[in-house]
């Protein structure tokens, strides 16, 4: 493995963190709360391991120009846009929503859950699609 296998590796991760989410909630609605607390920490940990990989890829190679040009060009930033903004709320909101949780303070877990949920589902698929436009397209 190098250092540009991290890209796939990367998507593989948002990808993986997605499944899990969707999954931690379906079983919440069926009321499955030991097996939502194991599927919400793997997504967390899927997560941070994806954080631990953009992070070193970006060391190595720095920053990536997106190539094509006309409206593509437009859809991708406006994606890139809101993926990176939002994902700068993700480690902040998953760990404060994780330690409510953890700690049994489930009237204010599901509060913030709320929020978590679909700003991570969206910037772990957005994560994907970014992936794809970038280095597929």
């Amino acid at each position: 493995m190098t250092v540009h296998d991290l890209p796939s590796i990367n998507a593989a991760l948002n990808a993986t963190a997605a499944v899990l989410l969707i999954w931690g909630y379906m079983l919440i609605r069926r009321k499955r709360i030991q097996t939502h607390r194991k599927v919400m920490l793997a997504a967390f940990a899927t997560s941070s391991l994806f954080l631990i990989c953009y992070i070193v890829y970006h060391a190595q190679v720095g920053s990536v120009h997106f190539p094509k040009t006309g409206a593509i060009r437009t859809v991708y930033f406006t994606i890139l846009i809101t993926h990176t903004t939002l994902a700068l709320t993700v480690p902040v909101l998953a760990i404060i929503t994780l330690r409510r949780g953890l700690t049994g303070r489930f009237d204010k877990h599901r509060q913030i859950a709320r929020w978590t949920l679909p700003i991570w589902l969206y910037v772990s698929i957005t994560g994907v699609v970014v992936y794809l436009m970038l280095y597929h397209m």
